[in-house]
């Protein structure tokens, strides 16, 4: 009869999950408030205890094996389940309470939050929120530190879900042109791509949904866009087109100067999602699921609200 082996370590199989979301032993230690040499040490018991190797050389670090990266998932399982049986007992207590880690885009956070956190006030729980300017395909390292994350990617981008990652669409944003008032096209219902061929544009960073649209248009025009400044705060982006400088691609729901015109883009499949995204199953923990209804309740009282005067 072959022996099935030690019980495997709960806090090492963190400690695995840990490395598999931070990528070295000393951002492990760091988030852990730990050794380099400790967690290591933990690592190599864990692979005595599994009966495989974990790791393996890369470079001057080390990575998971094809093992590791099994155990992985399996002890996302496990966690998730301590987590759930946690959560039931919470329940049985009264109704679902404690903390949950919500990270947040920072245009998406300002548009939602001020909804969210009202309506989850005096709850039970507690909603920590923190500020992330990642692009969307980074986003499920940000799982280490979140209970909950909401990104945003190009609605025809692929969904960031796998083994380890649960993504559902929150909603859709329309990205429109915003130009000043005293522009050409200002006060327009709509523009063609062809039309901007020729402006100075201000975007935002490569990766993120904005720039995606504006690579689009460079597809339909066959022009390269003129691209002026690369900002990554919307009112300072909003500011300068206010100024003459240039127009800019723009989330509908997130413009807040008064005097400029937002003007839908034809031609151009342009918009883009909301995500949240959490480890699998987490949404079985009666607190993060509070905060994910909040979120949708949020998300549906933003796309009701009447559209732009200049979008009718």
């Amino acid at each position: 009869m072959v022996s099935a082996g030690p019980p495997l370590s709960v806090e090492r199989l963190r400690i695995l999950r840990e490395f598999a979301d931070r990528g070295t032993v000393g951002a492990v230690a760091a988030a852990m408030s730990m050794t380099p040499s400790a967690v290591s040490q933990q690592l190599k018991v864990l692979a005595r205890e599994a009966g495989v190797s974990l790791l393996e050389p890369s470079g001057r670090r080390v990575r998971l094996t094809d093992a590791g990266h099994a155990l992985v998932v399996r002890a996302d399982e496990v966690l998730a389940a301590l987590d759930r049986a946690v959560a039931e007992m919470a329940h049985y207590r009264g109704s679902a309470r404690g903390q949950v880690r919500v990270g947040v885009f920072p245009s998406g956070g300002a548009l939602l939050l001020p909804h969210v956190l009202p309506a989850m006030a005096g709850s039970g729980v507690e909603i920590v929120a923190g500020d992330e300017d990642v692009p969307p395909q980074d986003t499920p390292r940000l799982l280490a530190d979140y209970d909950i994350v909401l990104t945003h990617r190009d609605e025809r981008a692929a969904s960031m879900a796998g083994p380890r990652v649960s993504s559902r669409v929150l909603m859709r944003e329309p990205i429109d042109v915003l130009v000043a008032p005293d522009h050409p096209l200002a006060g327009r219902a709509e523009v063609s791509a062809a039309e901007l061929a020729d402006e100075a544009w201000l975007s935002v960073r490569g990766g993120f949904p904005v720039d995606d649209v504006l690579r689009s248009i460079a597809t339909v025009t066959g022009v390269e866009p003129r691209i002026v400044q690369r900002l990554n705060d919307f009112r300072m982006i909003e500011t300068l087109v206010a100024a003459g400088y240039g127009v800019a691609l723009m989330p509908r729901y997130v413009v807040t100067h008064p005097g400029l015109s937002q003007l839908r883009l034809s031609g151009v499949r342009a918009a883009r999602l909301y995500d949240l995204v959490t480890r699998p199953r987490a949404d079985k923990r009666p607190a993060v699921a509070a905060v994910l209804d909040s979120f949708a309740a949020a998300a549906g009282r933003v796309t009701a609200e009447p559209a732009p005067a200049t979008d009718q």
